[in-house]
């Protein structure tokens, strides 16, 4: 009999009873913060602690000393001829080779030749590094890509720009003529200007004309002589009177 009252009075599951109390009451939080003063936040966030950066590790960057490496015994050689090249030589181009094969090579070389034009060929780091520390240093942007040197004991650009036009495939960067950095267009107007030779007739020649009008001038009569005088003195009295007046 006790354990069927028992068994009445436990609830069953998934029994709910049939009133619940509902506590109504007011809110746990009744106050509200209040917005900060303009002043103190602009206060708060200049005195704001900024924590330092982390320090990278080691190893993350390189170090700063640096590292002196010694050259190739091989860069060194070449490295010697390239000086030997531009003491020995007057005007030494470099031009730049796209796509050139041999055969179109070996007549390009056959072709500067005969003109005394001799092509040379240095790696771009042994050239880089001949002129870094030497006084053509400004040559260097023009090593660029696979580059060959045309060089001649004496300038001989209107020869070499006549070699390259049948070349299509060497493109000319830049030349230094008697230590004298040229680009492409300058080493064309350079080709252009006449010879010493040509330049040394002129002036003997002028010369020998003034000269030869002079001894003329004076070999004729004193009186003449003293006429051309006398007009020359009266020309010269009459320019200062103009400009006096």
């Amino acid at each position: 009999m006790a354990a069927t009252l028992c068994v009445k009075l436990l609830p069953k599951q998934g029994w709910l009873p049939l009133t619940q109390s509902v506590r109504h009451g007011s809110k746990s939080v009744t106050r509200h913060r209040k917005p900060m003063h303009i002043l103190k936040q602009k206060l708060m966030a200049v005195t704001r602690y900024i924590p330092p950066p982390k320090a990278a590790p080691a190893g993350a960057y390189p170090s700063q000393t640096k590292r002196v490496e010694e050259d190739h015994p091989l860069m060194k050689i070449l490295k010697r001829d390239l000086v030997k090249v531009f003491q020995d030589h007057k005007m030494i181009a470099v031009v730049q080779n796209n796509g050139s094969n041999a055969e179109d090579m070996l007549i390009l070389r056959n072709r500067l030749n005969k003109h005394g034009i001799t092509v040379k060929f240095f790696p771009n780091q042994v050239m880089r590094s001949f002129l870094k520390d030497s006084i053509y240093c400004n040559m260097s942007p023009l090593i660029i890509g696979p580059t060959v040197l045309f060089v001649s004991k004496e300038p001989k650009a209107k020869e070499m720009l006549a070699s390259l036009r049948a070349s299509p495939q060497m493109t000319l960067l830049g030349a230094c003529v008697e230590d004298t950095l040229l680009s492409a267009q300058g080493v064309l107007s350079f080709s252009k200007l006449p010879s010493v030779t040509v330049v040394q007739g002129e002036l003997v020649s002028g010369l020998t004309m003034l000269t030869s009008a002079t001894a003329s001038m004076l070999q004729r009569h004193p009186a003449h002589l003293s006429a051309l005088l006398q007009q020359y003195v009266k020309q010269q009295s009459s320019d200062s009177k103009e400009e006096a007046t």
